[in-house]
């Protein structure tokens, strides 16, 4: 299996996600605009959602893929079926709990993420309804975690990246069709969540079946795999979710900030997501199986190799990524937004917001890719310290910067929280000698600065005056946005080309 075509075919779904996820949320933007409602719907979101990213995409994942893997090479298809049996049958239970806690203390839930809405009884009140709505989703999203930590394991890929689209065209339906049937109209796009989650765990059920690993259920706390499965996740749960941990956080200091800071971050992360999930979920999803693989096989040499290849493809494609967001933030955010109810001030805030996620983005990526490099060991003691200290760097960074800068001083503080988490696991893979770089790495940065210099530049004199941006109606911006951002791209990888990148030295294939 090539893993540059794999990687392509996965971001290539997670793209038709993403993109629907923008015309979600241009639909759910000039409808609803930024304000109480919208706050009120993020908040309620984000809880189940950080779970979701928490238990099953986060800490869930990175336990269960390596072990099944290790079950799969080492000890047969009648024993793998057993342990996804009885992690299926034990993972239901323990998050219809979750649920059904979460549900019954919603107004708690709220008051602990947005304190400051208290000062407005209606919408605390609207928001811990809309938690209670929304907050199955985490069921659903656990079992599809599982399922498709199952397909990316036998390598199929393809379904676990479309699944997401399900949502997005839930949310689109609702908010277009549904939301006047509402009262508040909003309660629609809970409604959205819960139906696209059920949908997404639908999707997935019958290529269980396909390779014969459709959960039934079958308890067992006292199995050796589920044992070590729940051992590892519960401490990898910050390991690996410490960005979300902080979004979660961001949302208690941006409830004190002027009304509409939680919609401006929610745009801008939505924006930062993009290439966050086109690269770096993208990476860690189709590099975790292989490196599980190389690790049960005793394979050192190509578990380094593999790393190298990611990190590589994380510089070439998420550095101009984050360049090109800063520097076309006004352009993009008011070709996706600027409708309706989405004031021109609503542009400026969440541009702040968006260029100071933008110089954390790399590192948010390396850290994907990093972490599975401890994970597929099944080590998550370094991980944990690390994100530990990341998490109390976030928060003193929080408390320096909101004062200074409002909300985009929040989002500044994960980016530079991110590459604190992106260093340090860099130097634990070092230091124990899980990774060691290969030849190349001073030319590549070289050829990669001046790429990046010439885009920064050809994109600069391109986007012209933001007023511009502001003033255009939908066709001019979303056609001078496409010459834009094809030029720019056309030029980096020109550049590329004449510096001498070729597309053949990415190529790889997977660990067997």
């Amino acid at each position: 299996m090539n893993l540059l075509k794999t990687l392509a075919a996965v971001s290539s779904m997670t793209m038709l996600s993403r993109i629907l996820g923008f015309v979600r949320d241009f639909v759910v933007a000039r409808t609803f605009g930024a304000g109480m409602l919208t706050d009120a719907f993020f908040v309620a979101f984000k809880l189940p959602n950080l779970l979701r990213r928490l238990f099953a995409e986060g800490a869930f994942s990175q336990a269960f893929v390596p072990i099944l893997g290790e079950y799969r090479s080492k000890r047969g298809n009648e024993a793998t079926r057993q342990l996804v049996d009885r992690v299926a049958s034990l993972l239901f239970l323990i998050v219809l709990l979750v649920t059904v806690l979460g549900m019954a203390g919603a107004p708690l839930l709220v008051y602990l993420s947005a304190p400051g809405f208290t000062d407005n009884p209606e919408k605390f009140a609207l928001t811990v309804d809309l938690t209670r709505i929304t907050f199955p989703y985490i069921l659903f999203m656990s079992l599809v975690a599982l399922a498709g930590g199952i397909l990316n394991t036998w390598s199929r890929f393809a379904i676990p990246a479309f699944t997401p689209v399900l949502l997005n065209v839930s949310f689109i339906l609702m908010a277009l069709f549904a939301a006047p049937h509402f009262t508040p109209p909003v309660t629609a796009l809970a409604w959205a969540v819960f139906i696209g989650g059920a949908l997404q765990l639908a999707l997935q059920l019958p290529f269980l079946g396909r390779i014969g690993m459709l959960p039934r259920f079958s308890l067992s706390l006292r199995d050796e795999g589920v044992r070590r499965i729940f051992r590892l996740m519960a401490p990898a749960i910050l390991g690996v979710s410490v960005a979300q941990v902080s979004l979660l956080l961001n949302n208690i200091f941006a409830s004190f900030l002027a009304t509409g800071s939680v919609s401006w971050l929610y745009y801008a992360d939505r924006l930062m997501e993009f290439p966050a999930g086109l690269l770096g979920a993208a990476l860690g999803t189709i590099l975790l199986p292989s490196l599980a693989r190389c690790h049960a096989a005793g394979q050192t040499d190509e578990y380094s190799r593999l790393l190298d290849w990611g990190l590589r493809l994380a510089f070439l494609l998420a550095a101009p990524a984050a360049l090109a967001l800063a520097i076309l933030a006004v352009p993009l955010i008011s070709s996706l937004f600027h409708y309706g109810a989405f004031t021109s001030n609503d542009v400026l805030q969440t541009r702040d917001a968006l260029v100071a996620y933008s110089l954390g983005l790399l590192a948010l990526i390396l850290v994907k890719i990093l972490a599975p490099g401890f994970y597929a060991r099944q080590n998550v003691r370094t991980p944990v310290r690390i994100a530990i200290l990341t998490l109390c760097v976030t928060q003193v960074l929080n408390l320096a910067l909101v004062g200074w800068l409002a909300h985009a001083g929040l989002a500044l503080a994960i980016g530079l929280a991110a590459t604190l988490n992106a260093g340090l696991l860099y130097r634990g893979l070092r230091r124990q000698g899980v990774y060691a770089p290969q030849p190349g790495w001073p030319i590549f940065y070289t050829r990669l600065a001046c790429a990046l210099a010439t885009m920064g530049s050809a994109l600069w004199f391109a986007a012209g005056d933001n007023a511009d941006w502001l003033a255009w109606n939908l066709g001019e911006r979303l056609w001078r946005l496409s010459l834009v951002v094809g030029f720019g791209a056309g030029v980096y990888f020109a550049t590329l080309w004449v510096a001498g990148f070729r597309l053949r030295d990415f190529k790889r294939s997977a660990a067997e």
